[in-house]
């Protein structure tokens, strides 16, 4: 799944393709993609609407039009294309925009997992879904103390902690990895055993892996491109995410991989405490 680093990259490569374009006519091949408004709806509204800037929240890819903001969230296997009008229409494209300029963007998702809102440009940062994420990896008040205050009294893993867009939104299961091996921190301690000290380091850390992979382009896994042809970079320096055949950069010892809430965990058991 696309983290912050890979949406941001998205985003990076969409805004030379599409601000100022307008869109002029919308098709939509699967529903389920369009979370709200009513398909038809949706179709309606977004006609006409020009094309001003393109930016993020959390996951979440926000297209910032006249009127309305249109949000999409790529989840597992979402990316885009672009065709001239016209041009057939594949199995998995399942929203299309015809712009301006004779040019087809499509949303392509092998899943149909992904989502689109529609929302009223006044409403949206106090609408679900942008109003329930916390506070992004590049904002000036997040810091220890914060971080410390949101997680002192949860008992659920501090792995399974960090994945809760409503604390710090944007970190997934890979990026949570590196954070606590770089923070030297047992993926299955307790939210709560965790300290002020410790919650800095966290905060810390989050900044830099983060950067780090917005400044290359996200990681490349499994189907997983920005756009077409477009890769990143970070895969190369993960330092314990899929790393379980290999052994720990700081002491040798074996890199473990366990399923802490469902999900893929890398840590070396010597280092992270």
């Amino acid at each position: 799944m696309p983290e912050k680093p890979e949406v941001m990259t998205v985003v990076s490569k969409l805004k030379p393709n599409l601000i100022g374009k307008r869109i002029v006519s919308c098709n939509v091949y699967w529903d389920n993609i369009i979370a709200y408004p009513t398909t038809d709806e949706f179709k309606k509204e977004i006609i006409n609407q020009k094309i001003n800037n393109i930016t993020t929240r959390g996951k979440f890819i926000v297209v910032e039009l006249d009127k309305y903001v249109l949000l999409i969230h790529l989840r597992m296997e979402g990316k885009f294309l672009f065709r001239k009008i016209g041009e057939e229409i594949t199995k998995h494209e399942h929203v299309e925009f015809e712009l301006d300029d004779n040019t087809s963007f499509r949303y392509h998702d092998v899943r149909k997992f992904g989502k689109m809102y529609l929302i009223l440009k006044d409403e949206v940062y106090n609408t679900k879904p942008l109003s329930e994420l916390g506070k992004e990896f590049y904002d000036d008040s997040l810091d220890g103390k914060y971080l410390y205050e949101r997680i002192s009294k949860i008992k659920l893993p501090i792995k399974t902690v960090l994945l809760d867009q409503s604390i710090i939104c944007g970190i997934g299961n890979i990026y949570d990895d590196e954070i606590l091996f770089l923070s030297g921190i047992d993926p299955n301690r307790r939210a709560n055993t965790i300290t002020k000290r410790e919650c800095d380091s966290i905060v810390k850390y989050t900044r830099k892996v983060l950067e780090h992979a917005v400044e290359l382009g996200g990681t490349t896994i499994k189907s997983f491109t920005s756009s077409e042809g477009v890769h990143g970079l970070f895969q190369n320096e993960l330092l314990v995410h899929g790393k379980d055949k290999g052994t720990c950069p700081n002491c040798n010892s074996p890199i473990i991989k366990i399923k802490i809430g469902g999900r893929g965990t890398y840590y070396c058991s010597k280092c992270q405490k």
